[in-house]
């Protein structure tokens, strides 16, 4: 599979910007599956804009990216904030995979950091459970940023099968060391594996390092891209490997069935 990993800079509140961004890199690339950052359609510094930038699944921007897809024939994850379909007032932090038979597939954030500079939980709900996406009948399961730090969340998805694992993210670069720490490692716990698309740049008080990467399953490094600055890198992610990973070292097997 090509993966794209689009590090790119989403200006705040600006919806109709963000999105001709999306366009822009995946009309200009060839790949079949492109990553976008955390919030990437509203920016991340929003604060209570939130509430009313977010939208139901079927809302305009959406189907914008819907329609990128079918155009170019090519599938794109993304973030955004989202209506709670049950619940009427609470929104998501969520991830959204576009596909260009016209399937959208939603995911929410599970733990929405709420400490330090991070304010997550005034303005949204968690997600109820790890919902993994499919395409083209592989497993892809996502985390959204804080989410990395549960290794349960990344553990479920691989032992119901997930053959990539993606964290979509808006890191500050005071938590830099601390991600590139846990990056790899879920590769290597899961034998899965697994890509990291950050934002970049400036949102009013906080900077976002970039430095997206992807590890194969044995949690070797594919590819890492600059910190700072924006970029967008293809990375080929060797969906058959996993299965020999598994074998030479049999996490999977070997963990507690109670996590199913």
């Amino acid at each position: 599979m090509r993966l794209a990993l689009c590090q790119l800079r989403s200006a705040v509140g600006d919806k109709e910007s963000n999105l001709k961004s999306m366009n822009d890199a995946v009309e200009g690339t060839d790949a079949d599956l492109f990553v976008f950052p955390e919030t990437f359609v509203t920016g991340y510094m929003v604060r209570d804009r939130f509430v009313t930038l977010a939208e139901d699944l079927d809302g305009d921007s959406v189907n914008t990216v819907l329609e990128l897809a079918d155009r170019t024939g090519k599938a794109i994850v993304f973030g955004m904030p989202l209506n709670e379909p049950c619940s009427r007032g609470l929104i998501t932090n969520s991830a959204v995979m576009v596909t260009p038979d016209g399937r959208v597939q939603r995911c929410d954030k599970l733990h929405p950091a709420n400490f330090g500079p991070f304010e997550e939980g005034l303005y949204f709900t968690p997600g109820q459970s790890p919902a993994m996406f499919n395409f083209r009948g592989r497993g892809v399961g996502v985390s959204i940023c804080y989410d990395l730090f549960f290794p349960e969340i990344c553990k479920a998805y691989a032992m119901q099968g997930a053959d990539l694992l993606i964290c979509m993210a808006a890191s500050p670069v005071t938590s830099r060391m601390s991600f590139e720490k846990m990056i790899p490692a879920r590769a290597v716990e899961n034998t899965c594996p697994i890509a990291y698309v950050n934002n970049v740049g400036n949102q009013q008080n906080m900077v976002f390092f970039g430095g997206s990467q992807a590890y194969d399953a044995r949690g070797r490094l594919l590819a890492k891209l600059p910190y700072l600055r924006e970029a967008v890198e293809v990375v080929d992610m060797d969906m058959l490997q996993t299965e020999a990973a598994r074998r030479a070292r049999p996490t999977i097997r070997d963990s507690l069935g109670s996590l199913r």
